[in-house]
């Protein structure tokens, strides 16, 4: 008996100290910022958690949901998160400034942003001048989108006032409240703005190649991606290539399955209540999926340009574009 009781003893601390050790492996945690989860642009990241894509890879991704990108990037460069799923012109902007970030997979080939107008007299870019236009927040890709707008439309940022509406029904309501006479969004939030007030006007739209060329003079360029520090990169390289091959597989699926497909894998509090409208906005999502997961160098230098349009210190500092992203873990 006391044999018995000794192996059976034995039996369970290998059993334990087997699984200390798998959990030790298996717990790769990794805290992922997101500047608007509920935004499609963004959605790659939400279902490769959804289709369990992190967890056949072996990672924990705990996803913080911030109201733009701007806050994601505070998030890391604070030390409480180690991934963005942001914009890759962040790493270009924080290049400028002597940080080095460092996109690591793209999801998207065009930005997805529109500049929508709802008051009267507003057909145009230039009809901007002393108006007020929401954007998601200061510093975020859409403020950094309207700037480069008006721009290149003869104005100055400083002609249009620019609150935070966010990106989701906070953005709804300012436009169709009338709080603002124009906005930056994106889908689903754009679509149902649409449908609910068909008067209004897009007076800029890079969901497409054709409106990327219209804006940018380019048919795609490098948007939605996940980002880090160098460092972290250097010291998690291993769950660095495990999350680009669950973006990647992810993006793989999203291709091949229907925007109903899709949408019914959506958690409940990412559908809207008009189905259609989701289902318009995931369609035109498919159009703008990465094809590779590849960042490339003409792509690098067209967001390098138009940044360098608005922003002084990306105009007047030698940037190593090389060094903003990297290629190495996409289809390992």
């Amino acid at each position: 008996m006391q044999r018995l009781i000794s192996r059976a003893g034995l039996r369970t601390g290998l059993l334990l100290t087997l699984f200390a050790g798998c959990t030790g492996r298996g717990a790769r945690t990794v805290r992922m910022a997101v500047g608007g989860q509920a935004q499609l642009i963004y959605l790659p990241a939400t279902m490769a958690q959804e289709l369990g894509m992190y967890r056949e890879e072996g990672l924990n991704v705990t996803i913080q949901d911030f109201p733009g990108g701007a806050k994601s990037l505070e998030a890391l460069l604070g030390g409480s998160a180690d991934v963005v799923c942001g914009f890759y012109e962040h790493t270009i902007q924080m290049a400028a400034q002597g940080r080095e970030l460092r996109a690591f997979v793209a999801m998207l080939r065009y930005p997805g942003l529109v500049a929508v107008a709802a008051a009267p007299g507003v057909a145009r870019i230039e009809d901007l001048k002393g108006r007020i236009v929401g954007v998601s927040a200061p510093g975020s890709a859409t403020h950094m989108f309207l700037n480069y707008l008006l721009l290149t439309h003869g104005l100055k940022p400083g002609d249009v006032s620019t609150p935070s509406i966010g990106m989701s029904a906070t953005a709804v309501g300012a436009v169709t409240h009338g709080k603002v006479d124009a906005a930056i969004m994106s889908d689903p939030a754009l679509e149902i703005v649409c449908r609910q007030n068909p008067s209004v006007r897009l007076l800029a739209d890079t969901r497409s190649a054709q409106g990327v060329r219209e804006v940018f003079g380019v048919d795609t360029y490098p948007s939605s991606v996940l980002y880090s520090t160098a460092q972290w990169i250097g010291a998690h390289r291993e769950q660095a290539g495990r999350l680009a091959r669950a973006l990647s597989r992810t993006l793989d699926w999203m291709r091949v399955h229907s925007p109903e497909e899709i949408r019914a894998r959506l958690p409940a509090q990412f559908r809207t209540e008009d189905v259609p409208a989701d289902l318009h906005g995931l369609r035109a999502l498919q159009a703008m999926l990465s094809p590779d997961g590849n960042v490339t160098p003409e792509g690098a230098a067209v967001v390098h340009k138009v940044l360098s349009v608005s922003l002084e210190a990306v105009r007047n500092t030698p940037v190593d574009l090389t060094k903003t992203y990297t290629n190495e873990f996409v289809g390992r």
